[in-house]
């Protein structure tokens, strides 16, 4: 009935047709990185933010993920302004020493294009810091077009596990007259986190390890203060 909808359930089928392989293997380090108590930290800059949020202290979440959010790349500062800001090479490194980072941490870095300083160096320092890199991006769009770093490599070139989200280049997938309507690298991006999340957790469990998981908090008789108070050294938001 509505387009936007079948088109949507056709992109959710290719993302894990598409990614099977990978998702097993990031399925696997992100239950070996809460079993170990580790960190997950997550970037993006722009829309591409909201991706690691979705991550981030919420309602069946998991305790261990750091989103690295910063004012400087949120369009809630201003939409033209985050976009010349992502674009500035040396920036992350600002990011991120504003973090706590230990060598067996890893990261999910998302960016749809991929091209840009912000995510890129970002990646690259996580490199240089022994931490694996899993990175979500569209390689149709980011194949087609130069990293806006000088000799730089773009984002799917460095990361340790690449997750095509199949969002075709430009983002928009409902075409109208001669237009396009209907971003899907939000909800794709989504989805992909809370797969892997959920999946990864089922190990956890059969290991017979406790879950470090939040409970929405406007149900009476639940508290999430036992995990803000275990790791709000570890991680800055909290």
């Amino acid at each position: 009935m509505y387009e936007y909808h079948s088109e949507i359930k056709k992109l959710l089928d290719e993302v894990v047709d598409k990614n099977s392989f990978v998702l097993d293997k990031v399925i696997d380090l992100v239950s070996r990185t809460v079993i170990n108590d580790e960190i997950i930290h997550t970037f993006g800059t722009g829309h591409s933010h909201m991706i690691g949020l979705e991550l981030f202290a919420r309602a069946g979440g998991i305790a261990n993920v750091n989103a690295m959010l910063d004012s400087t790349v949120m369009t809630s500062e201003g939409a033209r302004r985050s976009a010349e800001i992502e674009r500035i090479s040396g920036f992350a490194k600002v990011i991120w020493d504003q973090h706590k980072i230990e060598k067996n941490d890893i990261f999910f870095i998302i960016s749809n294009s991929g091209r840009n300083a912000m995510p890129i160096e970002m990646a690259q320092l996580a490199k240089n810091n022994s931490n694996k890199v899993i990175a979500i991006t569209s390689i149709d769009q980011s194949s087609k077009y130069p990293s806006r770093i000088k000799n730089q490599k773009k984002l799917y070139e460095i990361a340790d596990y690449v997750i095509d989200n199949c969002v075709p280049s430009g983002d928009s997938i409902i075409p109208i007259g001669k237009d396009f309507s209907g971003a899907v690298s939000s909800i794709l991006g989504c989805f992909i986190v809370n797969l892997i999340v959920t999946e990864s957790l089922k190990l956890v469990y059969k290991k017979g390890k406790k879950l470090p998981l939040f409970y929405s908090q406007n149900i009476d008789g639940i508290s999430n203060e036992e995990l803000f108070s275990k790791y709000e050294n570890r991680v800055k938001h909290l």
